[in-house]
């Protein structure tokens, strides 16, 4: 329980609307608990170089969340986020391998995610067809094209540029820093100006919070869904790239539970999955929690379905905390 001061009088504030009102707090409180767990846990977790491991590991999921962000606080959800994301890594390694430069392979796998983030936007807004159910066939069906791609075998990563965000390193403060974590960092501050200093951001949480009233407003909620679905299919092809900076091959098996581990960040970053609340910075946190979980569990040794079974209870366990902070809110 906290004070808040209303038209000069201090009132009691409930606990979920402190964290309605100031989601970026829960997760970042999370995020320093599960650092000092593992510290006290393992003898390695506590390191400099292991933790700048650790956020370069949070990059792919980080940038996928991003986008997942701006879709659900338009009361959307992506689940084909990570599909898209691989079947782009995979078209840029496969053109590059066939000689194509590689500025134009890259440009064509952000295309691909772009042009499936306007399918599914146009879908949603043209014939009102739930975004679970779009993003759910477009899961099953990228899947699909990312296997046949991939013909059974992992794609060599053969040009430099596609992975100079992993290789390419500069020192801050004696940490390595990668090119990718630069680049993250710049688009969650690009992505927080826009959402909080103009009137597109503006737009993007009244058309979450009420789209009838939105639309009343003056707001063309149609053309806001779409931009929103296109700013992610933007975010997921960097995440494309990004991942191609931390692994030599294009493989369609790799990032299977990137959908997972982004909405479980975005969720455990305050933003509601009802839509028209929730913040970047809140986003960044959860991303990070998430990668403090994977690493942490890793280093002591836990078997990997069981992460993957932490992470979806945590996912559960952000939902919970979410609908309670709403009630408490409402009454």
């Amino acid at each position: 329980m906290t004070t808040a001061t209303v038209n000069g009088t201090r009132e009691r504030e409930s606990l979920g609307e402190f964290l309605l009102r100031a989601p970026a707090v829960g997760p970042a409180l999370a995020l320093i608990v599960a650092i000092v767990v593992f510290s006290l846990a393992t003898d390695t977790f506590f390191d400099l170089d292991n933790l700048s491991t650790v956020v370069q590991q949070s990059l792919v999921v980080g940038t996928l969340a991003l986008g997942q962000t701006l879709i659900i606080l338009i009361a959307g959800i992506d689940l084909s986020n990570a599909s898209s994301m691989v079947v782009a890594t995979l078209i840029m390694a496969k053109l590059a391998a066939a000689g194509t430069n590689g500025f134009v392979a890259l440009l064509a796998g952000i295309a691909l995610t772009v042009l499936v983030g306007l399918f599914i936007g146009t879908l949603a807004t043209r014939i009102k067809l739930p975004a679970f159910i779009i993003t759910l066939g477009t899961f099953t069906g990228l899947t699909a094209v990312a296997k046949l791609i991939a013909g059974g075998q992992a794609v060599p990563v053969t040009d430099g540029l596609l992975q100079w965000l992993g290789t390419k390193r500069y020192l801050f403060g004696g940490i390595p820093i990668t090119y990718g974590m630069t680049l993250a960092l710049l688009m969650f501050l690009i992505v927080w100006y826009s959402l909080t200093k103009t009137a597109w951001g503006k737009h993007v949480y009244a058309v979450g919070n009420a789209p009838e009233s939105a639309r009343l407003s003056g707001i063309k909620v149609n053309r806001t869904v779409i931009s929103v679905y296109l700013v992610a299919g933007f975010c997921f092809g960097i995440a494309a790239w990004q991942a191609l900076g931390r692994t030599p091959n294009a493989d369609p098996n790799q990032f299977q539970l990137g959908n997972l581990d982004s909405i479980t960040a975005v969720v455990l970053g305050g933003t509601s999955l009802f839509g028209g609340r929730g913040s970047v910075l809140g986003t960044l946190f959860g991303a990070l929690v998430v990668a403090v979980l994977r690493s942490g569990l890793t280093q002591m040794g836990v078997d990997g379905n069981y992460q993957d079974l932490a992470t979806g209870a945590l996912l559960i366990a952000a939902v919970v905390v979410d609908r309670i902070a709403r009630r408490q809110q409402q009454s």
